[in-house]
């Protein structure tokens, strides 16, 4: 599972400083592909060494500044060792842009071909489906097809559950379940526009080694 980190408050810190959730979207995210024309998201610019970095409080630290230090334009192209991103298959790129930069607070890296929103300190990489291509042969890309099986996902941390919830049901985010208490988290699930399931949890009892009773028909433990 691929995991974000955000932090409760206002999630847009580190690309709009000035600006909160409510004031940067007029509409749900599922208006914003009709507004193809006038596409806001793109207007803004990653963070730069030194400034305030998503997920932090207060100066960065070195290891803030390391991890957004790879590229200036935000684009994830290590100098060194290896960055961690995750690739959406997406009907519609537009729609799922709006999706990542309204509900999480990325911004815009790449608009498209493929389009590239950095959120907090990972990268989400959206394209739209096709064929075979020469570097892996016999395997197409779609979207997840409607159905309640599910064998990966995102997993987005925040340091505030109730505040993120809140915050992404006015964006027009749609939940599965309002936050529960796991023990070991407090968590809920939403789905992106293309059906993508998301984890939104809130760390608790894991942190002083309480764990989750495991869900009915399992064999083990599961946080």
């Amino acid at each position: 599972m691929q995991e974000f980190l955000l932090p409760c408050a206002d999630v847009r810190t580190a690309a709009d400083p000035d600006v909160g959730l409510s004031e940067l979207s007029q509409s749900t995210y599922g208006a914003a592909a009709s507004n193809a024309g006038r596409d806001v998201h793109t207007s803004r610019t990653g963070p730069s060494v030194g400034q305030a970095l998503v997920g932090t409080t207060g100066a960065p630290t070195e290891r803030d500044v390391a991890m957004n230090a790879d590229n200036s334009a935000g684009f994830p192209a290590p100098d060194q060792g290896v960055l961690v991103t995750q690739f959406l298959t997406v009907t519609d790129v537009a729609r799922s842009r709006a999706f990542y930069t309204d509900i999480f607070g990325g911004y815009v890296v790449q608009e498209e071909n493929p389009c590239v929103v950095q959120v907090a300190n990972s990268w989400v990489i959206m394209n739209p489906g096709g064929g075979p291509t020469p570097d892996k042969p016999g395997i197409s890309l779609s979207p997840p097809r409607p159905e309640n099986s599910v064998s990966a996902f995102l997993n987005v941390r925040v340091a505030d559950i109730a505040a993120f919830y809140e915050q992404a049901r006015q964006q027009g985010a749609q939940f599965l379940t309002e936050p529960i208490d796991r023990k070991a988290e407090i968590r809920c699930y939403m789905r992106d526009p293309d059906d993508y399931l998301i984890e939104i949890g809130q760390a608790t009892g894991i942190l002083r080694g309480v764990y989750a009773d495991p869900p009915a028909g399992s064999t083990g433990d599961q946080p």
